[in-house]
């Protein structure tokens, strides 16, 4: 085999291997993004440029309680409420969004753009010195930097330069082709009474900024020019021009603390919206146990009514066995027909609360209540607690708690340190503009031109090697370097500005005040009345023994010839409206307790 074919071979092999090296991430699982830092941009250099993966809306449920059936019921416990409603309820899986919302806001801080805020999450308005939304930095053109090469004279000149670009460092490239024929008032320049001029034009700019208020700009010009005149020394000329700025503020602008506010923001946005989040999870968390207690008091009151339903019946049965030996009339069978039908109307009633309840309780469980209603019923396996627990801590200590836990007030807190940070940053505004800066530019002209020999002229070739020749060795260079103060007479605007970002502090840390006394007013009111309706449990309860008593007596005298059926009748109704009092009671102290977990943020920790 010829020793050029096997060479060639190598060099193939060899770039198949670094293609497949190189684009094996290309097409690799992308793993799941993180929002707050970007795509990585090593090895796939694409990745900045293109969408990042999103999962889609997921609406099946990450908890199937189905496997849990049997017999088409679903016997759920409070546990298993709470780790179903944690993780298929649409309302938490929307709060859960939230907390990839603030990351998408650090994203841009980091890049020096302004944070658009999430829910729970105020941006203060002192943050913005121009309009609200701008970010950091700016991309246009830096002054200086051509030198006037490839003109006719060489002038000194005034420079000036100012903070350029964003955190994110940016490169742009403009290239243009031009042709123009222009018509002259003059011979002596240009010797001739029209020129037709060709220009080739590239131009390189980078730039970037740091949080420290110092900003970096390295731009690289280079042009292809020919033309029609007589008496220029290079045709066609190439002209190359370096320049690099540096710019740092002194005062206004400067520091860290300034530049980086809207990254601090957007941190501090992340450590709300998860507390938006764990807000949410309670509020829905209570409310799920609060209908779950809702179902329990409902199959308690089926229960009640079903028992009547039994009782009215036997009774039924004993006065039409009377009525038939002739111990009692036709009247008193009809009235227990009645009772019958009327307990009957009450279980009825009863099973349709239940199944209303189920109904409410199930919208929370499942993301498909269409699948999820016909699949299976549910069996709640809790009981409603007695009034037999421990008394809760004393209300001071519950006050106490209720303050440090409530994501109510961890949100206002960092909503008022995001203030702080308006409020330092309007301060840095006072200070008149100091920016000092140095430029250093180094330029390169050569081309075709005429040498005079003494054989007569001879056409010398040259171009864009030589000019950039010129260029690395500065043999045109320009050094510059100055300071650019502004100081504005009254400053009524970043006056203007800081008194409003301290008006709107002491707005947020009078509303934090206020949430603070909302919450305890809360707390006391949850104690009050989970000690009201332990006392009602209690006093409900001795109100179901009495009457069972009672309807114990009135069955023994109407035995013994001294009672009547009607009086009987009567017991019963009491009997069943001290049992659905003492459910109510129940219910209500079951209630209390999930409210007062509510209220000092124990939800979610127990």
């Amino acid at each position: 085999m010829p020793r050029g074919y096997r060479r060639s071979s190598r060099c193939l092999l060899l770039v198949i291997l670094f293609l497949t090296l190189v684009s094996a991430p290309l097409f690799a699982q992308a793993p799941s993004p993180d929002y707050s830092r970007g795509p990585a941009w090593f090895p796939n250099v694409l990745r900045p440029y293109r969408a990042q993966r999103l999962p889609g809306v997921v609406t099946n449920d990450p908890v199937d309680l189905g496997h849990l059936a049997q017999g088409g019921t679903v016997r759920l416990s409070l546990a298993q409420l709470r780790s179903a409603v944690t993780g298929n309820n649409l309302t938490i899986a929307k709060a859960s969004d939230y907390k990839v919302i603030a990351d998408t806001d650090i994203l841009r801080a980091r890049g020096g753009g302004a944070p658009r805020g999430a829910p729970g999450v105020r941006i203060p308005s002192g943050l913005f010195a121009g309009a609200i939304g701008a970010g950091v930095g700016d991309t246009t053109t830096v002054g200086g930097g051509s030198m006037g090469a490839g003109g006719i004279t060489g002038n000194a000149r005034q420079v000036f330069a100012r903070p350029r670009g964003t955190y994110d460092p940016s490169v742009a490239l403009n290239f243009s082709v031009d042709r123009t024929s222009s018509p002259l008032n003059t011979l002596v320049v240009a010797g001739v009474p029209s020129v037709d001029t060709s220009t080739t034009a590239l131009q390189a700019r980078f730039a970037q900024a740091f949080t420290t208020g110092t900003s970096v700009t390295i731009s690289f010009n280079t042009q292809r020019q020919s033309s029609t005149q007589q008496f220029l020394r290079f045709d066609p000329s190439v002209v190359t021009a370096f320049s690099l700025v540096f710019t740092q503020q002194l005062l206004n602008g400067a520091g860290k603390d300034v530049n980086r506010r809207f990254l601090m923001v957007a941190e501090r946005g992340k450590r709300i919206t998860e507390e938006v989040y764990r807000q949410q999870l309670i509020e829905t968390l209570s409310e799920a146990e609060s209908l779950y207690w809702d179902l329990v008091a409902a199959r308690e009151n089926v229960q009640v009514a079903r028992k009547a339903l039994e009782v009215a019946e036997q009774l039924l049965k004993d006065n039409i066995a009377r009525e038939e030996i002739g111990t009692l009339s036709r009247m008193e069978v009809f009235t227990a027909e009645a009772e019958v039908a009327a307990r009957r109307r009450d279980l009825v009633a009863a099973q349709a609360v239940f199944d209303l309840r189920e109904a409410d309780l199930k919208a929370m469980l499942t993301r498909d209540f269409s699948r999820t209603s016909r699949a299976f019923r549910l069996d709640p396996v809790d009981q409603l607690p007695d009034a037999t627990d421990p008394d809760p801590a004393a209300l001071e200590d519950l006050l106490i708690e209720a303050v440090r836990n409530r994501p109510e007030t961890l949100q206002a807190e960092a909503n008022l340190e995001n203030q702080d940070v308006a409020v330092r940053y309007t301060e840095n505004l006072l200070k008149p503009t100091l920016v000092v800066f140095g430029m250093l530019n180094s330029a390169g002209l050569y081309g075709n031109r005429l040498i005079d020999d003494v054989s007569g002229p001879l056409s010398a070739k040259g171009g864009l090697a030589e000019a950039f020749r010129q260029l690395g060795r500065f043999e045109y260079p320009e050094y510059a370097f100055g300071f650019s103060l502004q100081i504005p007479f009254l400053n009524r605007s970043a006056q203007a500005d800081h008194a409003r970002a301290r008006i709107e502090r002491r707005q947020s840390e009078t509303a934090l005040h206020q949430l603070r006394s909302r919450i305890q007013l809360e707390v006391r009111n949850a104690l009050t009345a989970l000690v009201q309706s332990r006392a009602q449990v209690q006093s409900a309860r001795k109100a179901v023994e009495l009457r069972e008593r009672s309807l114990r007596e009135q069955q023994e005298r109407l035995m013994a010839g001294l009672s009547t059926p009607y009086d009987v009748i009567l017991s019963q109704r009491d009997l069943m409206a001290a049992q659905f009092e003492e459910v109510r009671a129940r219910t209500a102290y079951a209630k209390a307790r999930v409210e007062l977990n509510r209220v000092t943020g124990r939800t979610v920790t127990r």
